[in-house]
């Protein structure tokens, strides 16, 4: 499922020019015989300086499939995982009084949160969205975003009682 979402958000936009691309000449470099150099057409081949690259990089995508039921059995997997390893924390709810990043900080050093996914409901709150933002390893996402990637990732899941209730409604 990791390999799945990495490749998955892969842009496959890198591209080089092959020998039909290269803006050179299409004539023949010199003629084929009595030169004493081996026979040779025009310049767009991949041996010459400003040629083509030969089986370079095409855009493409690197998506592989993994049908849906897979998809969800390893975000039970991954849930699961944590909840054995005792990882995960159930809040009431997700909200920042004064929406402070230092605030926020001083909060989550007090619990020794410094490696956390925190899964909040439908909704984030604003203001706690923006103070989590630029606090390094902490991950702020609504219940639709979680995805197991990010749970492997994170030392700590924290999630919200909305989240929570959102999950158990979404795999009955």
């Amino acid at each position: 499922m990791v390999r799945y979402q990495t490749l998955k958000r892969m842009a496959g936009t890198h591209h080089a020019q092959d020998r039909s691309e290269v803006n050179v000449t299409g004539k023949k470099m010199y003629k084929q015989k009595g030169t004493g150099g081996a026979r040779h057409g025009d310049k767009s081949v991949p041996q010459w300086r400003g040629g083509g690259k030969a089986f370079g990089p095409k855009p493409r995508s690197h998506a592989i499939d993994l049908t849906k039921k897979v998809r969800a059995l390893a975000l039970r997997h991954a849930l699961s995982a944590k909840a054995k390893a005792g990882e995960i924390v159930v809040l009431d709810k997700a909200s920042s009084a004064e929406g402070k990043t230092g605030a926020l900080k001083n909060q989550f050093a007090k619990l020794a949160w410094n490696n956390v996914l925190i899964i909040d409901g439908a909704e984030l709150e604003p203001a706690f969205a923006r103070a989590a933002r630029n606090i390094p390893n902490i991950d702020v996402l609504p219940v639709q975003g979680i995805n197991v990637y990010d749970i492997l990732r994170r030392k700590k899941l924290v999630l919200t009682k909305a989240a929570i209730d959102a999950l158990e409604a979404r795999f009955k």
